[in-house]
């Protein structure tokens, strides 16, 4: 369910110009007041695809969050792994404030959030750019006919496997294992190699998990976490 609108959003993101980097606009709603704006031909992020290393200031393998939220998960990686650039998308600006509050607390240099459209994800990343994509308790589409909007879907597999390199990974979490079960067939169809496969995540003695808020709420009321990770050839 898409969160109600706040107004005040548009005007304190500007604080955060460093750290987020919104979409494009329509004519109505730009951050920046007084700016210029063409209906026929938005604002978009094209012209960094490919040099995103140019944003960061650095060449580091480049890991990308496919839904950020608000920021718990891609906050605290970044800051256990310095030397990687990370990048979140979110689609609801609203949500992306508070993701930023967190990047600015801990002082990270070596993220970047985008309000975006992940259906769009092509627009923005040059072939073989990005190293790692994290999906974390994507919407699961219950209804047949929208399972093409799932991002594990085979559409979606097609895309990621243009954006990243041979070896490329997805790290996938959910809480919902139909969601679960439908991509581990995605997977197979498209001749992905799944790897560190379980069903009950809290209690497979992974080491190195990070949590989502979501995560956090449903796996406290005794939820069962499944998580893969999967490599691309």
């Amino acid at each position: 369910m898409r969160l109600r609108r706040k107004p005040w959003v548009d005007a304190a993101l500007e604080e955060y110009n460093d750290i987020v980097v919104i979409k494009e606009i329509p004519c109505g709603i730009s951050l920046k007041p007084n700016s210029d704006c063409d209906q026929d031909k938005p604002k978009v992020h094209e012209h960094r695809k490919g040099h995103w290393h140019e944003v960061f200031g650095r060449r580091a393998p480049l890991h990308v969050e496919l839904g950020t939220g608000k920021g718990r998960f891609i906050s605290q990686l970044a800051e256990e792994n310095p030397k990687v650039n990370f990048i979140g998308i979110e689609a609801q600006q609203d949500v992306l404030y508070y993701a930023a509050q967190k990047v600015r607390e801990k002082g990270l240099t070596n993220v970047r959030l985008l309000v975006f459209d992940i259906n769009h994800v092509l627009d923005i990343f040059a072939p073989g750019e990005v190293d790692r994509l994290y999906i974390n308790f994507c919407d699961p589409w219950p209804k047949v006919r929208h399972a093409k909007r799932r991002l594990t879907h085979a559409n979606f597999l097609d895309k990621y496997r243009i954006l990243l390199p041979a070896g490329g990974e997805i790290f996938f979490k959910t809480d919902n294992r139909p969601l679960f079960d439908f991509s581990l067939e995605q997977f197979a169809f498209c001749n992905l190699k799944v790897n560190e496969l379980t069903f009950d995540l809290h209690n497979s003695g992974y080491q190195g998990n990070v949590m989502t808020e979501y995560e956090m709420k449903f796996s406290g009321m005794g939820t069962a976490i499944n998580r893969c990770e999967v490599k691309f050839p």
